[in-house]
C-alpha cells in the first residue's frame, strides 16, 4: 500500500495539473487576468509528463543521451513559471511597485541569459540548475509578498476572489520549496535518498497549488 502512494505522489505532478483543467473545461469564460495561469497549466503539463516517463522509464529503455535525464525540463518550468506569473501579477494592475513589477521578467530573462552563458552550461541535460530554481523562487514570493501588502494598502476583501486563491496556492508551494530548490544539487551528489525524499514535499505543495488554482476557476459564473 504505502509503495502504491508513492509511486501516486510520483506521478502527482502530472495528474494534479488536470485538476484545474477539469474545473476549467466546466468553467471556460475565465476572466482576461488569468490567461498567464492558464497558459503555465498547458505548458507546465506536457514538461512535467515527459519529465516523470524519463524519470521512471530511463532505467528500462535506452533513451538517447538527452533522454536519460529530466533536470534540464525542470530548468524550463523555472523559466516558464516566472515569466507567466510575472504577467499574471502585471495582469492584477495593482499600484504597489506597478513599475518595478514589470521591470522582473526583463531582469530575470538577462540573468538567465548571463547565468547559462557564463556560468552554467543550459545543453548540460544533466544540469539541475539550483541557482535557477531557488531565483526563480525568489522572485515569485517577492510577487506573492508585495499582492498581500498591496491588498493590505487598499483594504481590499482578499477572499472570495480568484486572484487570492491563486496568490496564496503559489505562495504555499514557494515557500514550502525553497530550500529544497536551493540545495538540491548538494544534496542530490551527497544525500540522494533524502534528495528523492524530500521532494515528496515539493510535490504535496504542488497538488495545493493546483487545487488553490482549481478553485480560482471555480469562481467564474461561465
Amino acid at each position: 500500500m504505502q509503495k502504491f502512494i508513492l509511486e501516486i505522489l510520483d506521478w502527482s505532478e502530472v495528474w494534479s495539473i488536470f485538476i484545474p483543467l477539469i474545473v476549467l473545461s466546466m468553467k471556460r469564460n475565465q476572466p482576461a487576468y488569468l490567461k498567464p495561469v492558464i497558459i503555465y497549466l498547458f505548458i507546465a503539463l506536457p514538461l512535467y509528463l515527459f519529465a516523470d516517463i524519463i524519470w521512471k522509464f530511463q532505467r528500462y529503455y535506452h533513451f538517447p543521451h538527452w533522454l536519460q535525464t529530466n533536470n534540464y525540463l525542470y530548468n524550463i518550468h523555472s523559466i516558464v513559471i516566472v515569466v507567466l506569473f510575472s504577467i499574471f501579477f502585471i495582469n492584477l494592475k495593482q499600484s504597489f511597485l506597478e513599475k518595478f513589477k514589470k521591470i522582473i521578467p526583463f531582469f530575470f530573462i538577462g540573468f538567465v541569459i548571463v547565468n547559462f552563458a557564463f556560468f552554467e552550461n543550459f545543453f548540460d541535460f544533466n544540469l539541475l540548475s539550483s541557482r535557477l530554481l531557488s531565483s526563480a523562487a525568489c522572485l515569485l514570493l517577492f510577487y506573492c509578498l508585495q499582492y498581500y501588502f498591496s491588498k493590505l494598502q487598499e483594504e481590499d476583501d482578499l477572499k472570495m476572489k480568484a486572484d487570492f486563491w491563486i496568490v496564496t496556492g503559489l505562495s504555499l508551494y514557494i515557500t514550502v520549496s525553497f530550500f529544497v530548490f536551493l540545495f538540491q544539487n548538494t544534496l542530490a551528489t551527497n544525500l540522494e535518498l533524502f534528495a528523492i525524499t524530500i521532494w515528496k514535499v515539493v510535490d504535496i505543495a504542488y497538488i495545493l497549488f493546483c487545487i488553490f488554482i482549481a478553485k480560482a476557476f471555480s469562481l467564474s459564473k461561465g
